[in-house]
């Protein structure tokens, strides 16, 4: 998923008066030195050729487990303008609640929205979006860019976003360091973390375009087979081959026989081993309950608490790893090291988890600084987390080590 920065700049500006190139520097609030943009591409045609200044009025500090972020981004554009229309509610954060709660329509203008995005050997894609930032642009453009010509730009900074990630995974498989246990050590898993990459990009894609033109299931739909259309051609993909008669008869035959199964297990008790819960799984969703109910109990947690607070980034990272584990893991115990047909995603499903984790852990360790909890509590919760990572690690090996026999 996108690195999301916004509510934590506090000024920049970008440079696209030279073609095909973009360059910026970003000042955000809590990091001692700015980051530096250096991406190819170029910008929409309200910014092409030429130099854009903002400054954010509210900028909050930076969350530990953003502060990470590298100075030095070099990499591809993406979608970089300051004339995206987004949806802006006309009500104050504070009756956001009141309004949701007795379902009253919430009152909205249509505005312009600056949207920084693209895509850095170290982070991947960092997005900037926002409505709220006061924006400056020099008259004088260096270089012009016609509606044609922004419509040819738009596919080719998709293009060059999506063949950036795949040589950044072609490069990792190739390389294959022992150090960096995050990189494929096969190829069964580059190619795993290519398709896992491929469908984080569908699903944020979507859920950007969710979230400014709608949330009915008519829009999910439409807006997931479009998006879907978008990468296909982005790709260089053909378009799938429509079903003859004879397939769909077969297609149809074959999801009748499915439900009938289904029915038949259901009435006949299927086999209990089926849905087996991991006792890692157990373990880490009560771990989450537990983490919740305390935090909760204690009020640890102001009740204003951002997303990015260290005390929901713990709680958070515990739930979403959880949810990873259990894609992974559940079942039937017997099944245990999976098939190489679906060890690859398997493996995802686990690296995914145990990125969480380590977010978790980060957040401890912010929670632990600031002192937001009982020191004694955060060190046993500490040598759990730790626990959990390192069983999490050892499945992971256990995986690997199946693709590596597979590929011979």
């Amino acid at each position: 998923m996108a690195w999301r920065i916004a509510d934590y700049v506090e000024h920049g500006e970008i440079d696209n008066r030279s073609r095909d190139r973009v360059t910026g520097t970003i000042w955000i609030r809590g990091l001692d030195a700015p980051i530096r943009l250096e991406l190819e591409g170029n910008a929409w045609r309200d910014l092409a050729g030429q130099r854009l200044c903002f400054r954010n009025p509210s900028a909050k500090p930076i969350p530990e487990h953003l502060s990470g972020i590298a100075l030095e981004q070099i990499g591809v554009v993406g979608d970089i303008t300051a004339a995206r229309k987004v949806k802006v509610l006309d009500i104050p954060d504070g009756e956001l609640e009141h309004y949701y709660k007795n379902k009253i329509p919430m009152p909205y203008h249509w505005g312009n929205c600056l949207y920084l995005e693209w895509h850095s050997q170290r982070n991947g894609r960092v997005v900037i979006e926002a409505t709220e930032y006061d924006l400056s642009v020099e008259p004088e453009a260096t270089w012009q860019m016609s509606e044609a010509d922004e419509a040819e730009q738009h596919a080719a900074n998709a293009t060059a976003m999506t063949n950036f990630m795949d040589r950044m995974v072609e490069a990792a498989a190739s390389e294959l360091p022992e150090a960096d246990d995050d990189v494929p050590q096969s190829t069964a898993e580059a190619e795993a973390d290519a398709e896992a990459a491929r469908m984080d990009l569908l699903l944020d894609r979507v859920t950007a375009r969710m979230e400014r033109e709608g949330h009915d299931e008519d829009h999910f739909e439409r807006i997931m087979d479009e998006e879907r259309a978008r990468l296909r051609r982005e790709r260089g993909e053909p378009e799938p081959e429509p079903l003859t008669p004879e397939e769909e008869a077969e297609r149809a035959e074959w999801i009748a026989a499915a439900n009938a199964a289904a029915e038949e297990a259901l009435r006949e008790d299927a086999d209990p081993l089926e849905n087996r819960e991991h006792p890692l799984v157990a373990h880490c969703h009560e771990l989450g309950r537990r983490l919740h109910k305390t935090i909760k109990n204690k009020q640890w947690l102001p009740e204003d608490a951002h997303e990015e607070h260290p005390l929901n980034e713990l709680v958070h990272g515990v739930w979403f790893a959880s949810a990873k584990l259990a894609g992974a893991l559940n079942g039937d115990p017997s099944d245990w090291p999976p098939d190489s047909m679906i060890a690859g995603n398997t493996l995802v499903r686990l690296k995914k988890a145990r990125s969480y984790l380590s977010d978790a852990i980060s957040g401890l360790d912010a929670a632990e600084t600031e002192k937001l909890a009982d020191p004694a509590w955060l060190q046993t919760l500490r040598q759990e987390l730790d626990g959990l990572q390192q069983t999490t690690q050892s499945l992971i090996d256990e995986v690997r080590a199946v693709l590596r026999d597979e590929q011979g």
